[in-house]
Protein backbone atom coordinates (compact mmCIF):
# COMPACT_ATOMS: atom_id res chain seq x y z
CA UNK A 1 0.00 0.00 0.00
CA UNK A 2 1.26 3.36 -1.16
CA UNK A 3 1.90 5.70 2.13
CA UNK A 4 0.86 8.66 0.67
CA UNK A 5 -1.78 9.24 -2.12
CA UNK A 6 -3.12 12.25 -3.77
CA UNK A 7 -6.00 12.12 -6.04
CA UNK A 8 -7.48 14.73 -8.06
CA UNK A 9 -4.69 17.55 -6.00
CA UNK A 10 -5.73 21.24 -6.83
CA UNK A 11 -4.09 23.51 -4.74
CA UNK A 12 -3.97 27.55 -4.93
CA UNK A 13 -2.52 30.64 -2.49
CA UNK A 14 -2.78 33.57 -3.16
CA UNK A 15 -4.45 33.59 -6.84
CA UNK A 16 -1.66 31.09 -7.76
CA UNK A 17 -2.50 27.85 -8.72
CA UNK A 18 0.08 25.41 -7.49
CA UNK A 19 -1.39 22.25 -9.16
CA UNK A 20 -4.40 20.99 -10.51
CA UNK A 21 -5.92 17.66 -11.25
CA UNK A 22 -3.09 16.08 -9.73
CA UNK A 23 -2.23 12.76 -9.05
CA UNK A 24 0.66 11.06 -6.84
CA UNK A 25 1.86 8.27 -4.97
CA UNK A 26 4.65 7.67 -2.84
CA UNK A 27 5.92 4.39 -2.17
CA UNK A 28 7.48 3.06 1.17
CA UNK A 29 11.34 3.61 0.11
CA UNK A 30 10.94 6.56 -2.28
CA UNK A 31 13.06 9.43 -2.09
CA UNK A 32 11.38 12.53 -4.07
CA UNK A 33 12.52 15.85 -4.61
CA UNK A 34 9.98 19.04 -5.12
CA UNK A 35 11.91 21.63 -7.07
CA UNK A 36 10.98 25.27 -8.37
CA UNK A 37 11.74 28.96 -8.55
CA UNK A 38 11.16 30.82 -5.80
CA UNK A 39 7.04 31.80 -5.21
CA UNK A 40 5.58 28.66 -7.18
CA UNK A 41 4.25 26.56 -4.17
CA UNK A 42 6.88 24.50 -3.21
CA UNK A 43 6.14 24.81 0.91
CA UNK A 44 1.97 25.17 0.21
CA UNK A 45 1.89 21.62 -1.43
CA UNK A 46 4.34 20.36 1.30
CA UNK A 47 2.03 21.77 4.19
CA UNK A 48 -1.13 20.31 2.06
CA UNK A 49 0.77 17.11 1.57
CA UNK A 50 1.08 17.15 5.32
CA UNK A 51 -2.72 18.23 5.97
CA UNK A 52 -1.59 21.28 7.52
CA UNK A 53 -3.80 22.73 5.20
CA UNK A 54 -7.19 21.98 2.74
CA UNK A 55 -6.75 21.28 -0.89
CA UNK A 56 -8.61 23.60 -3.13
CA UNK A 57 -10.10 19.97 -4.65
CA UNK A 58 -9.22 16.38 -4.40
CA UNK A 59 -7.89 14.16 -1.90
CA UNK A 60 -4.55 13.11 0.08
CA UNK A 61 -4.61 9.92 2.09
CA UNK A 62 -2.29 8.11 4.50
CA UNK A 63 -2.12 4.80 4.03
CA UNK A 64 -5.61 4.52 2.60
CA UNK A 65 -7.23 6.78 5.02
CA UNK A 66 -7.61 10.44 4.10
CA UNK A 67 -6.05 13.03 5.86
CA UNK A 68 -9.24 15.05 6.73
CA UNK A 69 -10.27 11.96 8.83
CA UNK A 70 -7.36 11.42 10.74
CA UNK A 71 -6.75 13.20 14.27
CA UNK A 72 -3.81 14.91 13.70
CA UNK A 73 -2.01 12.56 16.48
CA UNK A 74 -2.57 9.97 14.80
CA UNK A 75 -0.82 11.38 11.22
CA UNK A 76 2.05 12.59 13.49
CA UNK A 77 2.76 8.76 14.05
CA UNK A 78 2.96 8.02 11.14
CA UNK A 79 4.35 11.53 9.06
CA UNK A 80 6.81 14.21 10.26
CA UNK A 81 7.60 17.55 8.24
CA UNK A 82 10.24 20.24 9.06
CA UNK A 83 9.50 23.39 8.32
CA UNK A 84 11.86 26.13 6.55
CA UNK A 85 12.21 28.09 9.36
CA UNK A 86 11.48 27.40 13.19
CA UNK A 87 11.51 29.52 15.92
CA UNK A 88 11.69 28.54 19.43
CA UNK A 89 8.98 29.88 21.94
CA UNK A 90 10.15 28.54 25.12
CA UNK A 91 13.54 28.17 26.56
CA UNK A 92 14.65 24.18 26.11
CA UNK A 93 17.60 21.92 25.98
CA UNK A 94 18.99 20.55 23.01
CA UNK A 95 17.64 16.87 24.58
CA UNK A 96 14.16 18.38 25.76
CA UNK A 97 13.72 19.99 21.93
CA UNK A 98 14.70 16.44 20.43
CA UNK A 99 11.90 14.77 22.26
CA UNK A 100 9.33 16.74 21.26
CA UNK A 101 9.32 13.98 18.67
CA UNK A 102 8.29 11.81 20.66
CA UNK A 103 4.77 13.50 21.66
CA UNK A 104 2.59 11.59 19.02
CA UNK A 105 3.68 8.45 20.75
CA UNK A 106 2.75 9.05 24.49
CA UNK A 107 -0.51 9.65 26.07
CA UNK A 108 -2.29 12.36 28.10
CA UNK A 109 0.19 13.32 30.54
CA UNK A 110 2.43 10.55 29.79
CA UNK A 111 6.61 11.22 30.56
CA UNK A 112 9.20 10.47 28.36
CA UNK A 113 11.02 7.15 29.01
CA UNK A 114 14.22 5.49 28.84
CA UNK A 115 13.13 3.92 25.14
CA UNK A 116 12.24 7.18 24.16
CA UNK A 117 15.63 9.12 25.40
CA UNK A 118 17.43 6.79 24.07
CA UNK A 119 16.08 6.89 20.46
CA UNK A 120 16.15 11.23 21.07
CA UNK A 121 19.78 10.42 21.44
CA UNK A 122 20.27 8.52 18.72
CA UNK A 123 19.05 11.12 16.37
CA UNK A 124 21.36 13.81 18.08
CA UNK A 125 24.42 11.15 17.34
CA UNK A 126 23.42 10.90 13.77
CA UNK A 127 23.06 14.46 13.16
CA UNK A 128 26.46 15.33 14.70
CA UNK A 129 25.24 17.17 18.31
CA UNK A 130 24.98 14.80 20.85
CA UNK A 131 27.91 16.38 23.00
CA UNK A 132 25.33 19.36 23.01
CA UNK A 133 22.20 17.66 24.39
CA UNK A 134 22.12 19.66 27.59
CA UNK A 135 22.92 23.40 25.66
CA UNK A 136 20.38 25.59 25.56
CA UNK A 137 18.67 25.94 22.17
CA UNK A 138 19.08 29.63 22.07
CA UNK A 139 22.75 29.31 22.31
CA UNK A 140 23.23 26.88 18.94
CA UNK A 141 24.64 28.52 15.56
CA UNK A 142 21.79 28.45 12.40
CA UNK A 143 23.43 25.03 11.56
CA UNK A 144 23.43 23.71 14.46
CA UNK A 145 20.08 24.40 15.35
CA UNK A 146 18.79 23.05 11.76
CA UNK A 147 20.45 19.81 12.49
CA UNK A 148 18.28 19.58 15.79
CA UNK A 149 15.53 20.04 14.05
CA UNK A 150 16.26 17.32 11.72
CA UNK A 151 16.85 15.45 15.26
CA UNK A 152 13.36 15.99 16.43
CA UNK A 153 12.13 14.40 13.21
CA UNK A 154 14.03 11.28 13.40
CA UNK A 155 13.19 11.13 16.90
CA UNK A 156 9.60 11.02 15.65
CA UNK A 157 10.23 7.80 14.06
CA UNK A 158 7.66 8.49 10.99
CA UNK A 159 7.20 6.29 7.92
CA UNK A 160 6.90 9.65 5.88
CA UNK A 161 9.49 12.46 6.16
CA UNK A 162 8.42 15.73 4.66
CA UNK A 163 10.91 18.59 4.78
CA UNK A 164 11.15 22.05 3.68
CA UNK A 165 14.76 23.05 2.31
CA UNK A 166 16.63 20.46 4.91
CA UNK A 167 20.01 21.80 3.64
CA UNK A 168 18.77 25.51 5.12
CA UNK A 169 21.96 27.09 7.15
CA UNK A 170 24.06 24.20 6.37
CA UNK A 171 27.96 24.15 4.93
CA UNK A 172 28.45 21.54 2.45
CA UNK A 173 30.15 19.27 4.43
CA UNK A 174 26.90 19.06 6.70
CA UNK A 175 24.53 19.25 3.93
CA UNK A 176 26.19 15.70 2.94
CA UNK A 177 26.40 14.39 6.01
CA UNK A 178 22.46 15.10 7.07
CA UNK A 179 21.61 13.79 3.74
CA UNK A 180 23.34 10.70 4.12
CA UNK A 181 22.00 10.46 7.29
CA UNK A 182 18.45 10.40 5.95
CA UNK A 183 19.27 7.86 2.71
CA UNK A 184 20.32 5.65 5.74
CA UNK A 185 17.12 5.68 7.35
CA UNK A 186 14.85 5.62 4.85
CA UNK A 187 17.01 2.16 3.38
CA UNK A 188 16.83 1.14 7.07
CA UNK A 189 13.09 1.57 7.50
CA UNK A 190 11.84 1.45 3.84
CA UNK A 191 10.55 5.07 5.01
CA UNK A 192 9.87 7.45 2.37
CA UNK A 193 11.24 10.99 2.20
CA UNK A 194 10.10 14.03 0.08
CA UNK A 195 11.84 17.19 0.81
CA UNK A 196 11.80 20.67 -1.12
CA UNK A 197 15.44 21.61 -2.22
CA UNK A 198 17.61 24.68 -4.27
CA UNK A 199 20.39 22.42 -5.30
CA UNK A 200 19.66 19.96 -8.39
CA UNK A 201 23.01 18.06 -7.76
CA UNK A 202 21.51 17.44 -4.23
CA UNK A 203 17.94 16.18 -6.16
CA UNK A 204 19.93 14.24 -8.35
CA UNK A 205 22.49 12.56 -6.10
CA UNK A 206 19.68 11.62 -3.17
CA UNK A 207 16.19 11.51 -4.50
CA UNK A 208 14.91 8.85 -7.33
CA UNK A 209 12.09 10.75 -7.91
CA UNK A 210 11.20 14.31 -8.83
CA UNK A 211 8.35 16.77 -8.62
CA UNK A 212 8.63 19.72 -11.10
CA UNK A 213 6.68 22.89 -9.93
CA UNK A 214 6.47 24.93 -13.09
CA UNK A 215 4.08 27.84 -12.00
CA UNK A 216 0.27 28.23 -13.24
CA UNK A 217 -0.41 24.66 -12.39
CA UNK A 218 1.71 22.99 -14.69
CA UNK A 219 3.26 19.67 -12.59
CA UNK A 220 6.19 17.19 -13.99
CA UNK A 221 6.66 14.53 -12.16
CA UNK A 222 8.50 10.91 -12.65
CA UNK A 223 12.14 9.10 -12.43
CA UNK A 224 14.80 11.60 -11.90
CA UNK A 225 16.81 10.38 -14.73
CA UNK A 226 13.92 11.36 -16.87
CA UNK A 227 12.45 13.91 -15.04
CA UNK A 228 16.24 15.82 -15.08
CA UNK A 229 17.00 17.23 -18.59
CA UNK A 230 18.48 20.02 -19.56
CA UNK A 231 15.09 21.11 -21.56
CA UNK A 232 12.64 20.69 -18.68
CA UNK A 233 15.52 22.50 -16.37
CA UNK A 234 15.68 25.24 -18.33
CA UNK A 235 11.75 25.79 -18.35
CA UNK A 236 11.89 25.18 -14.84
CA UNK A 237 14.15 27.83 -13.94
CA UNK A 238 13.73 29.85 -17.21
CA UNK A 239 17.90 29.74 -17.36
CA UNK A 240 19.92 27.25 -19.46
CA UNK A 241 20.76 23.96 -17.64
CA UNK A 242 23.68 21.97 -18.90
CA UNK A 243 24.33 18.32 -17.95
CA UNK A 244 27.35 16.87 -17.82
CA UNK A 245 28.64 13.31 -17.00
CA UNK A 246 31.61 13.55 -14.41
CA UNK A 247 32.91 10.11 -12.28
CA UNK A 248 29.36 8.47 -13.00
CA UNK A 249 27.01 10.93 -11.98
CA UNK A 250 25.38 13.47 -14.20
CA UNK A 251 26.04 17.31 -12.74
CA UNK A 252 23.88 20.09 -13.24
CA UNK A 253 25.43 23.60 -13.91
CA UNK A 254 23.53 27.15 -15.26
CA UNK A 255 24.78 27.91 -18.89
Amino acid sequence: MSLLTAQHLDVSIAGLRVCGHFNLDIEPGEAWAILGRNGVGKTTLLHTLAGLRAPAGGTVAFRGTPLARLSRRRIAQGMAILFQEHDDSFPASVLETALVGRHPHLGPWQWEGTEDIHIARQALREMGIADMEARWVSTLSGGERRRLEIAAVLTQSPALMLLDEPTNHLDLHHQIAVLDTLARRRQRDDSALVMTLHDINLAARYCDRLLLLFGDGEVLWGPADEVLTEDNLARLYRHPIRVVKEAGRRLYYPA
